[in-house]
């Protein structure tokens, strides 16, 4: 199934500029618009922070660069609202800047690094990031992808055996780092660990500690949002499990990585979703999400009565076959 992911970077980018005698630049035109302002953003601490700007101007603009090369930016018309994501290295680099369709007929050319990851993103779900890494181990763009694309859906040392096939002159970016520290964190929530308590708030603020709901049966620690459509589209399965196993011991303990408490409650009742629920209402900066490792949702980790974790990520009909060789029946 699809998933809803974001990641988090520790840090803002560390690489050292290649040195050279004149300074980089960005330059290009915008697809009809005649004026406005380019908008250079970098991915830091869950979401996108301005850190440049060019005015347009009869369609063109000029962006001298004095950010950290290689990276990674977004460029957009509106700092609110969407970005084109675009490798950016040492040289003179142009884009044709295209706003329409989600910036889908931008082009980017004088970088490597960008056309290398234009042609990793056309080769969509064919792409097996070991064998991408061992094409490309010296590539920033190759962090990039195992730490944005895969990092996800991998387990603590699958992660590590690919950070090891990365050349080490990436070791020091803030994408390695990440994935380093959520290895390190997956290996403490895998399967056949107990599960680490918390606390967070109800939908009334009341405190609820994970450790008060165990011990009674088998519980689900879910991770969702009311603004994620791929958990949205999940919950009649999680309903439908939940109403057929709650009158054996099946309990269930959600937790949103919601902002707005009126949309996350809204969204509980809509989608008639019965069970406990908890959020500290900081989106990704979610305590109990960072506790197990979540990096994108839905997530889910089932814990048995004595409080280990026996099965992770369970989805559709494969968290009700879970639960069916439990409780039996049909």
């Amino acid at each position: 199934m699809k998933k809803t992911a974001f990641f988090i970077l520790a840090a803002s980018a560390t690489f050292a500029c290649r040195h050279s005698d004149s300074k980089p630049e960005l330059s290009g035109a915008v697809a009809n618009v005649t004026s406005g302002v380019v908008y250079l953003q970098k991915f830091e601490n869950k979401a996108f922070r301005v850190v440049d700007s060019a005015a347009v101007k009869d369609g063109t603009f000029r962006l001298p660069l004095s950010v950290p090369l290689p990276e990674v930016y977004g460029l957009t018309l509106d700092a609110a609202h969407g970005q084109y994501l675009v490798f950016l290295e040492q040289g003179n680099i142009t884009v044709l800047l295209d706003s329409a369709h989600r910036y889908h007929n931008t082009t980017v050319a004088g970088s490597a690094l960008h056309d290398l990851y234009r042609a990793y993103r056309q080769q969509g779900d064919s792409v097996h990031i070991d064998t991408f890494i061992a094409a490309h181990p010296a590539s920033l763009v190759a962090a990039y992808a195992l730490y944005r694309d895969f990092s996800w859906r991998l387990s603590a040392e699958e992660i590590l055996a690919n950070v090891a096939r990365l050349d080490s002159s990436l070791w020091g970016t803030p994408y390695v780092k990440t994935l380093q520290e959520l290895a390190a964190t997956l290996q403490t929530v895998s399967v056949g660990k107990p599960a680490i308590d918390f606390t967070a708030n109800d939908t009334a603020g009341n405190p609820v500690a994970l450790a008060s709901r165990l011990g009674k049966g088998y519980l689900l620690l879910e991770f969702w949002a009311s603004w994620c459509p791929d958990c949205r589209e999940d919950n009649p399965a999680v309903v439908k499990a939940y109403n057929k196993y709650k009158g054996k011991g099946f309990d269930i303990l959600a937790v949103s990585l919601d902002r707005d408490r009126e949309r996350w409650v809204k969204a509980i009742a809509k989608d008639n979703l019965t069970w406990t629920h908890v959020s500290d209402l900081k989106r990704w900066d979610s305590s109990p999400a960072a506790l197990y490792g979540v990096r994108a949702i839905p997530a889910n980790v089932l814990i048995d009565k004595s409080g280990t974790i026996v099965a992770r990520n369970l989805y559709g009909e494969a968290l009700e076959d879970a639960l069916r060789k439990v409780y039996g029946g049909k």
